[in-house]
C-alpha cells in the first residue's frame, strides 16, 4: 500500500472531523483548567492555593486518562491507579456519587494526598471520571507533618480513606467529613479544603454534561478513542527516533539515620525499541522496603517511571491514555520503588526518594551521549519547603500548620538549556510556586528574613545547573515546630557528561551568635528569638565547561550568579569592563589563549 492510500486509510478510520478533535482536545482542557481555578481559589490552605499543590484530571469510566492541564508530573501518569479500586470496590456507583481516596494501597500515591473522585453519567451510563488531587496542611499524624521519614508503617502516619464515598445524591456524608475534622489539627481549614475539591468535581461533571448536550455520546467518545489513537502515534514516532539500546542509571538518597544508614540507592534501566516505538522501564533492581516512610507506593513508582522518559520526549505529545500506553513499567512487590509490601510507611512517597527515582528517569537517557538526557537535579524538602506548625499568639493561641515554600531546589541541565531556577524538584518541576513573603507572613506567625541565589552553587557545564537558592525565616513570639526531609545534605545532584555537581543542601540553626548545623532529616523546634537558615541543592551541569559558549558565560557573571574568577578558572573565559558601568565583556584574545592551553 502506498503512501497515499495509507493517509486516505488513516482518514477513513477517524471517529471525528481532525477540526472538531481539535476543538473537543481544547474544550476538555477547559474543563480541566477550570476545574483547577476552583481548587486553587476556594482553598484555604497555602500549600493548595499559594503554592498549588494540586492537580485535576479526566478519566474514562474504564480508567483511561483523557485530559490533564497543568497538572504536577507526580500525578499526571498514574490517575487511573486511583480510580480503579472503585469499579472494583462498589457495585452501586450512581450519579452525584464522590469518593475520597487517599490510602496508597488502595491506589493512592501518600496520606496528605487526597483524590476526589467523581462519575459522570449521560443518560444512566456512566462514561467519565472527574478527579482533584490536593495535598492537604494536616491528617492528623502523630507528628504535625505529613512527610514522615520515620514512620515505619501506615499506623504512625495520618488518616487512610481507602476508597471512601462521601457524597451520595449530591449530598456531603457528614458522618465521613466528621471523622476528618476530628482527626485534624486545623479542621476548619481541612474541611473547606476537601470542599473545594468537591466544587471543583461538581463543576467538571457539569460542564462534560454541556458537552454531552451539544454534540451527543457518540461524537464525545468517538473523540475519546481518536485522541488516544494520536497520543499513541506521537509517542511512538517519537521514540522511534531514539537509538535502540538497553541504558541504566544509579543515583542514591542521602542516609536517613535508623530507616536507611547507607542511603537508598536508586537504579534504572530502559530498553528502547524504535521500532515497536516502546520504552521498558525496568525499576525492579532496587532494595527492599525500608523501616519508615520513604518507599514509594505503586501509584507514585509507576507515575514517575513515566514521566522520567515523557521529560526526555517531545513536549507536544499528549499526556493521555494513548501516549502512556507505549510506556511499560517494570516494578517489584516489596521493594522501596515498586509496590509497598502492606503496612509500610509511605508517607514521603511523593518526594525524596520518588524525587531521586524520576532523576533517574530523566538522566538515564544522557547514557546514549549528546544531546539526549539532562542532569541531576535537587530534590525536595529542605527547610525551605518544611511544615511549620505552633501556637499563633497573634490570634489567641490558635494551632496552625502549613508547609511553606519559602524556597526550593534547581534544576539540572540539560542539552541547549540551562537548569530551571525555581524547579523545587522533578515531581513538581517548576509548577509548584514559590510563596509569597507578605502573603506567608500575613497568613502565619513568621518573618522571612531574606531569600536569594547563591552564587556559584550551581553545576558547571556546557549548559548550568540552577544555581542553589538560600534564606532564613523565623517565628514571632512563640516556638515553632519545622520538619523537613532535606535530601541532598550527603549526596548532591551530579552532573553528566563532564558537568559538574550542584551544591549541597544545608540546614543550620541560628541562635545567638551560635550557628548549628541540623541533621538533614528532623523535626526541630524554633525557639522564640532562633532562626532556621536553610540551603536548597543546586542542580548539576550538563558537558564539559570549556565548551560553553563565552557570551553565557559573561551573561551569568552580569547576572551575580558567577564569580569573575570562576568565569576564568572553570570556563577559560577571561572578562574585561564594558563599556556600561558595572558590566562586564568577554576579554576575546585573552579567552581564546586560556582555552587553546587546556585543549
Amino acid at each position: 500500500m502506498d503512501a497515499i492510500n495509507k493517509a486516505e486509510l488513516d482518514v477513513a478510520e477517524r471517529r471525528v472531523d481532525p477540526f472538531l478533535m481539535s476543538v473537543l482536545k481544547s474544550r476538555f482542557e477547559a474543563i480541566v483548567r477550570e476545574m483547577t481555578l476552583v481548587v486553587m481559589r476556594a482553598s484555604r490552605s497555602a500549600v493548595i492555593k499559594n503554592a498549588r499543590d494540586f492537580s485535576c484530571a479526566i478519566l474514562t469510566y474504564d480508567h483511561k486518562l483523557v485530559s490533564v492541564e497543568d497538572a504536577l508530573p507526580i500525578h499526571v501518569m498514574s490517575m487511573d491507579m486511583a480510580t480503579r479500586p472503585l469499579t472494583e470496590l462498589f457495585d452501586d456507583i450512581t450519579q452525584g456519587d464522590i469518593f475520597l481516596n487517599n490510602c496508597p494501597y488502595t491506589g493512592g500515591t501518600h496520606h496528605a494526598d487526597l483524590i476526589m473522585t467523581m462519575p459522570v453519567f449521560h443518560e444512566g451510563e456512566p462514561l467519565f471520571w472527574v478527579v482533584a488531587l490536593s495535598h492537604h496542611a494536616d491528617t492528623g499524624a502523630p507528628v504535625p507533618s505529613t512527610y514522615l521519614p520515620f514512620a515505619k508503617n501506615i499506623f504512625e502516619e495520618g488518616m487512610h480513606f481507602p476508597c471512601v464515598r462521601v457524597a451520595q445524591n449530591y449530598q456531603e456524608k457528614k458522618d465521613i467529613l466528621r471523622i476528618g475534622t476530628m482527626r485534624n489539627r486545623v479542621p476548619d481549614m481541612w474541611l473547606g479544603d476537601v470542599r473545594a475539591q468537591i466544587g471543583a468535581c461538581r463543576t467538571g461533571e457539569r460542564r462534560i454534561g454541556e458537552l454531552f448536550t451539544r454534540y451527543g455520546r457518540d461524537t464525545i467518545m468517538g473523540f475519546v478513542e481518536d485522541w488516544f489513537d494520536y497520543g499513541a502515534r506521537c509517542a511512538k514516532a517519537a521514540i522511534a527516533k531514539l537509538p535502540a539500546g538497553s541504558y541504566s542509571y544509579e543515583t542514591r538518597h542521602d542516609p536517613v539515620p535508623g530507616v536507611a544508614d547507607e542511603g537508598i540507592p536508586v537504579r534504572l534501566t530502559i530498553h528502547v525499541d524504535p521500532v515497536k516505538g516502546e520504552i521498558v522501564v525496568d525499576a525492579r533492581d532496587n532494595i527492599d522496603n525500608v523501616p519508615g516512610g520513604l518507599n514509594l507506593s505503586e501509584n507514585t513508582a509507576t507515575g514517575s517511571c513515566r514521566i522520567g522518559v515523557f521529560n526526555n520526549l517531545d513536549e507536544s505529545i499528549p499526556h493521555n491514555e494513548g501516549a502512556k500506553s507505549q510506556i511499560k513499567v517494570l516494578l517489584r512487590e516489596g521493594s522501596v520503588v515498586g509496590k509497598p509490601k502492606y503496612p509500610v510507611g509511605t508517607s514521603v512517597a511523593t518526594t525524596n526518594v520518588n524525587d531521586r527515582l524520576m532523576i533517574a528517569g530523566n538522566c538515564v537517557f544522557s547514557r546514549m551521549g549528546a544531546p539526549y538526557g539532562q542532569a541531576e537535579s535537587g530534590s525536595h524538602l529542605p527547610a525551605g519547603v518544611g511544615v511549620i506548625s505552633g501556637e499563633d499568639p497573634f490570634k489567641n493561641g490558635k494551632s496552625y500548620v502549613n508547609q511553606v515554600f519559602v524556597g526550593y531546589a534547581g534544576g539540572g541541565a540539560r542539552h541547549g538549556y540551562d537548569g530551571w531556577l525555581t524547579y523545587c524538584g522533578p515531581a513538581n518541576a517548576g509548577l509548584i510556586q514559590l510563596d509569597s513573603v507578605e502573603v506567608d507572613e500575613s497568613m502565619y506567625p513568621i518573618v522571612i528574613e531574606r531569600r536569594g541565589v547563591l552564587p556559584g552553587s550551581q553545576g558547571f557545564g556546557e549548559f548550568e545547573g540552577a544555581p542553589a537558592t538560600g534564606g532564613v525565616f523565623y517565628p514571632l513570639d512563640h516556638d515553632m515546630t519545622i520538619v523537613y526531609a532535606a535530601d541532598g545534605t550527603s549526596f548532591p545532584p551530579r552532573g553528566v557528561l563532564g558537568g559538574g555537581d550542584g551544591k549541597e543542601s544545608e540546614s543550620i540553626k541560628v541562635r545567638g551568635g551560635d550557628r548549628i548545623v541540623l541533621p538533614a532529616f528532623s523535626e526541630e523546634t524554633i525557639e522564640d528569638g532562633a532562626k532556621i537558615e536553610f540551603t536548597a541543592c543546586g542542580g548539576g551541569g550538563y558537558g564539559d565547561p570549556l565548551k560553553r559558549e563565552p557570551r553565557r558565560v559573561v551573561a551569568t557573571v552580569n547576572r551575580g550568579w558567577l564569580s569573575r574568577e570562576d568565569a576564568e578558572t572553570v570556563y577559560g573565559v577571561a572578562l574585561m569592563d564594558a563599556a556600561e558601568p558595572g558590566l562586564l565583556m568577554v576579554d576575546e584574545a585573552r579567552t581564546a589563549e586560556l582555552r587553546a592551553s587546556r585543549r
